[in-house]
């Protein structure tokens, strides 16, 4: 008897110690993040901000990534963050261009960002002004770091493009900005999610589309493409990762200290990785025997062109939604050329 009462104490505080070792390593908050497609460049700055808030509050504030869309379809992200349905997402402003308009200043065509670093930098300055705040509000969602892109170029199949011209009647895969400006070139802009891609151009759903490299990459467009567009560099996407209100104003001072000063660390590895990205992207190309199109400066600047009316049309179309729309894209260049 003396035998068996003392197995049983042994197992109760086995049992117990299990229970205490598990409420001494449960992360205090945890926050959800929802993603799609899985890991790559485009997300290594959320992967890199949840570890720096994991080690910066010895793992009481955990972020969990959550890939494949398992949480949210990419263009339901933001409706998610509104009624929190998760604590964090990545989405893009052309998803749903109506719901996020003053973010889509940052996917006009031709602005004259340079690099990373300089969309990094225009990036939070928009996200200061008062009035995307007050557009972001509404979705109960604040920004809180840029997902930088590169400058998209396109990748497709079938007969290669040389000049300008060739777009005429071709179907891509061109979003907001970018979109409007290859239907001035006279292209049918065609909106197909990042995933679908693939078998849109394989199939000749489109012929070509525009991204940047990693997602040439990722979303195995390089597989079916013959050709890509080395110098056309016409705009990008903006893709912000916001936080749902309620849930960042529930957390302590620590934790917003701890995911506030997480946001530099994560972009500048984000950065880095990117970088990295190129030493993968020109081998690619060339073992695959994609030609590579460098258009003449002249054609390019007939192409620029085109931006001028869009960059109008975008700023009478947001005045009259009552946003500072002229106020928004003057900074916006402003700060691109400081």
């Amino acid at each position: 008897m003396l035998t068996k009462l003392k197995f049983a104490t042994a197992v109760s505080a086995g049992t117990l110690g299990l229970i205490f070792a598990t409420e001494t390593f449960a992360a205090d908050v945890t926050w959800n993040v929802s993603l799609w497609g899985k890991r790559r460049a485009f997300t290594e700055h959320v992967e890199k901000l949840a570890e720096e808030v994991k080690a910066r509050t010895n793992g009481a504030f955990e972020i969990k990534l959550h890939y494949g869309g398992a949480l949210s379809k990419s263009r339901e992200n933001l409706d998610g963050i509104s009624f929190g349905a998760f604590e964090m997402a990545q989405f893009c402003a052309s998803y749903h261009a109506d719901k996020n308009p003053t973010l889509t200043v940052l996917e006009l065509p031709f602005l004259g960002v340079s690099d990373l670093e300089t969309e990094v930098k225009v990036s939070k300055a928009l996200y200061e002004h008062p009035a995307v705040q007050q557009d972001l509000g509404r979705w109960n969602a604040k920004l809180l770091m840029p997902s930088p892109m590169p400058q998209y170029n396109f990748a497709g199949k079938g007969d290669v493009p040389a000049s300008i011209s060739d777009f005429e009647g071709m179907r891509v895969r061109a979003l907001g900005g970018l979109g409007k400006l290859m239907e001035a070139a006279g292209a049918v802009p065609t909106s197909v999610t990042a995933s679908e891609t693939y078998q849109a151009i394989d199939s000749g759903t489109v012929q070509a589309a525009g991204f940047a490299p990693h997602a040439h990459l990722s979303f195995k467009v390089v597989e079916v493409a013959d050709w890509w567009t080395k110098n056309l560099n016409p705009g990008t996407v903006h893709c912000p990762v916001v936080v749902n209100v309620d849930a960042y104003n529930a957390l302590s001072d620590e934790f917003k200290a701890a995911l506030d000063e997480s946001v530099d660390p994560a972009i500048a590895h984000y950065l880095d990785t990117y970088a990295a990205v190129y030493d993968k992207w020109w081998p690619e190309l060339e073992n695959r025997g994609i030609t590579q199109i460098e258009f003449s400066d002249d054609e390019l600047a007939s192409f620029s062109e085109k931006a001028g009316p869009i960059h109008a049309a975008w700023v009478e179309e947001q005045s009259a939604n009552g946003l500072p729309a002229q106020e928004i894209l003057d900074m916006v260049k402003k700060t691109i050329a400081e």
